[in-house]
């Protein structure tokens, strides 16, 4: 049911999926009642254990694009962990766990350009604000047995917004910089699984995925 009203909001136009409020959501069986006073899905599970809502907040009620107005909240610490693959050959992951490469360290260099990235997120994807970190750590782990390298990134900040789209940001770029070192000998790497893991300060509080 949550699977066929999600297709079916993503194929409306922003102004009418901003209007899905609490009545249609309950006919819908996403959001049971009494549970929270916000408006559409997201996935995720809240401390409680119930489904978090939020309102798509980059867009104003005429549906054009804004920056999101931070200046009255709350300063509070706020963390984001984000996960992703890049799988390839065995022979390619063979080299890079040997070290072998002829371009040096491989993961070595991709930890510093996903720590490198998270700083440069602002710059990078329009509407989020540029944040004064406090932590950044990516760890890159060989897995022989999938074939592939997984990267987590751990970001952490005080502030007035959250830090997810740079734990994502720096996940990404440090599984492509692994590309780009081996690209000469595996053009078929394949990045996968890229998505949040948890997060936690703020209005909203905690959030962890269920899968």
């Amino acid at each position: 049911m949550i699977q066929a009203a999600v297709k079916v909001l993503c194929c409306l136009p922003i102004p009418y999926t901003m209007k899905i409020t609490r009545p249609v959501c309950t006919l819908m069986g996403i959001f049971p009642k009494g549970d929270s006073n916000n408006d559409t899905y997201n996935g995720g599970l809240s401390q409680s254990g119930n489904p978090i809502m939020s309102t798509l907040t980059h867009f104003d009620e005429t549906g054009a694009a804004h920056m999101v107005d931070v200046g009255a909240k709350a300063v509070t610490q706020r963390l984001a962990v984000a996960e992703g693959c890049i799988t390839m050959e065995p022979e390619t992951l063979s080299m890079i766990i040997a070290g072998t490469h002829r371009k040096g360290d491989v993961l070595g260099i991709a930890r510093i350009a996903g720590i490198m990235a998270s700083k440069k997120t602002a710059d990078l994807i329009p509407l989020c604000h540029p944040i004064a970190l406090t932590h950044v750590s990516l760890q890159l782990d060989p897995e022989p047995s999938h074939h592939q390298v997984r990267c987590t990134a751990t970001v952490k900040t005080a502030g007035q917004t959250g830090v997810e789209m740079e734990a994502l940001t720096a996940v990404q770029v440090a599984l492509l910089t692994i590309y780009d070192m081996c690209k000469a000998v595996d053009r078929g790497m394949t990045l996968t699984g890229i998505r949040l893991l948890e997060k936690s300060g703020g209005k909203t509080g905690e959030w962890r995925r269920f899968d």
